[in-house]
C-alpha cells in the first residue's frame, strides 16, 4: 500500500518527516561514536503529538539500514525487557548463522547459550532472565561487528521495567559492548525517571526535547504536500494554516488530512474550505491533546492552568496566587509541576504561559463559569 502524506493518529508514520532532520541526523551520527559514548544514550522528550514516536520509527528504519540490530520502539511497560530481547533475536537473526567455534572475549559463540543463531538452548530460555539473555546478545552481535539499538517508547515514571533495564544497559556499557539507548516520553515523566535516584546514569545521556516546527518547514511540507495532490492554495492561505497550526506536528497532519479528505481528487483550496478544516482540526487536537493532558493533572494542577487562562498571552505568578487565594511559595510549587510536565513554561522573571497549543483556548472555553 502507498504510505499516506497525512496520517494523523497517534504512532502512524506520515510519508515524510517535518522538522527533525537534525535531530535525527544527531542522534544516528552518535551511532558511529565509540561504546560509552554519552551520545550513545538518548532521553528524547516532547508533549503529546510532538512526533516521538514517528522520529523513533524513523530512527528505527535508518539505523536498520546501517547494519544496526534495532530493537524497534517498545512501549514502557509490565515484561518490557524480555520484548526487547525477542525484537533483537529477531532483527539480528539475519546477521548470525549456526553457532561457530570462533573465539570472542575467551570464550566461543556457542558458549553464550545458543542453541542456532540467536536461539537461545532451552535451558537458558527457561533458567536464564531477560537482562542474562540480553547481555548475551550484545556479546555475540558486538564480536560479528554489529551493534545494538534499543528504543523504548511512551517512558513511565517509576517504572520497574525501566530501572531494569538501565541497570543491564549500564553493565553492558561497563563491558565496552556496541549497544545504544533511545527512552521517549512526556516531559513529566522523563523528569521524574531522571530524578529517580537508581537511575542517576541517565543524567549524564543527552537530552532531547522536540520543539515546535517552525512556519517555514509548516509551510514547504504543505506547499510540496497539496502540490501532489494536485490542491491549489496560495501563499497567503499557508501562511495562514501555519499561523493555525502553531508548531505541532500532530496539527499539522489534522489539518492537511482533513483539507486532503475535502479535495480527494485536487481542485482550488478556498478560505471558507480552510476554516472548516482547521476548525475539525482543533477540535481533534482538543480532545486528543489538551483534554488528555489536563486528565493527567492533578485538580490542584488545572486549578492553576485555569487561572492562567485569563490572561492573554503570559501570566504573572502574583496574579495566579491571588486568583488561587494562596501564597507565593504554594504557587511556585505548582508552578514547577507544570514546567516538569511540559503544559507551562517560563515567560520571563515572574511569567509563565502555556507550551501546548490552544489549551489556554480550550481552558477559557470549558472554564468559563469559574
Amino acid at each position: 500500500m502507498e504510505q499516506p502524506i497525512f496520517s494523523p493518529a497517534f504512532g502512524n508514520r506520515p510519508s515524510y518527516l517535518v522538522g527533525r532532520e537534525d535531530v535525527l541526523s544527531e542522534m544516528l551520527s552518535g551511532l558511529a561514536t565509540e561504546p560509552g559514548n554519552r551520545r550513545r544514550s538518548t532521553v528524547l522528550l516532547g508533549q503529546r503529538g510532538s512526533g516521538k514516536t514517528v522520529l523513533l520509527l524513523e530512527l528505527a528504519e535508518r539505523a536498520s539500514k546501517q547494519g544496526v540490530v534495532v530493537a524497534t520502539p517498545t512501549i514502557a511497560t509490565e515484561g518490557m525487557l524480555e520484548r526487547v530481547v525477542e525484537k533483537i533475536q529477531d532483527a539480528g537473526q539475519r546477521y548470525v548463522g549456526e553457532p561457530r567455534s570462533t573465539r570472542v572475549s575467551g570464550g566461543s559463540i556457542g558458549a553464550f547459550g545458543f542453541s542456532a543463531g540467536l536461539e537461545f538452548s532451552r535451558d537458558v530460555q527457561e533458567t536464564k532472565s531477560a537482562a542474562f539473555r540480553l547481555t548475551q546478545l550484545a556479546r555475540t552481535l558486538t564480536a560479528r561487528g554489529h551493534g545494538i539499538l534499543i528504543l523504548i517508547d511512551e517512558l513511565q515514571a517509576n517504572s520497574p521495567d525501566v530501572r531494569s533495564l538501565v541497570a543491564v544497559y549500564q553493565e553492558l556499557i561497563g563491558e565496552r559492548l556496541d549497544v545504544s539507548l533511545v527512552l521517549a516520553g512526556l516531559p513529566g515523566a522523563v523528569s521524574a525517571t531522571l530524578n529517580d535516584r537508581v537511575l542517576t546514569f541517565l543524567n549524564r545521556a543527552d537530552r532531547v526535547r522536540l520543539e515546535p516546527l517552525r512556519d517555514s518547514e509548516v509551510i514547504a511540507f504543505l506547499d510540496r504536500a497539496f502540490s501532489t495532490l494536485n490542491i491549489v492554495i496560495s501563499k497567503d492561505q499557508l501562511d495562514c494554516l501555519a499561523r493555525e497550526i502553531k508548531g505541532s506536528p500532530y496539527l499539522l497532519q489534522l489539518v492537511g488530512y482533513n483539507i486532503s479528505q475535502r479535495l480527494p481528487h485536487g481542485g482550488i483550496a478556498t478560505d471558507d474550505l480552510l476554516a472548516v478544516c482547521c476548525s475539525v482540526a482543533r477540535d481533534d487536537f482538543e480532545r486528543d491533546v489538551c483534554m488528555t493532558t489536563l486528565l493527567a493533572l492533578s485538580e490542584r494542577d488545572v486549578d492553576f492552568l485555569v487561572a492562567m487562562s485569563r490572561d492573554d498571552g503570559r501570566s504573572k505568578m502574583s496574579d495566579i496566587a491571588e486568583r488561587l487565594d494562596v501564597k507565593a511559595d504554594y504557587a511556585q510549587k505548582y508552578r514547577k509541576r507544570l514546567i516538569d510536565a511540559g503544559v507551562i513554561e517560563p515567560a520571563g522573571r515572574g511569567f509563565v504561559r502555556f507550551d501546548v497549543p490552544y489549551l489556554q483556548d480550550y481552558l477559557k472555553r470549558e472554564y468559563a463559569d469559574l
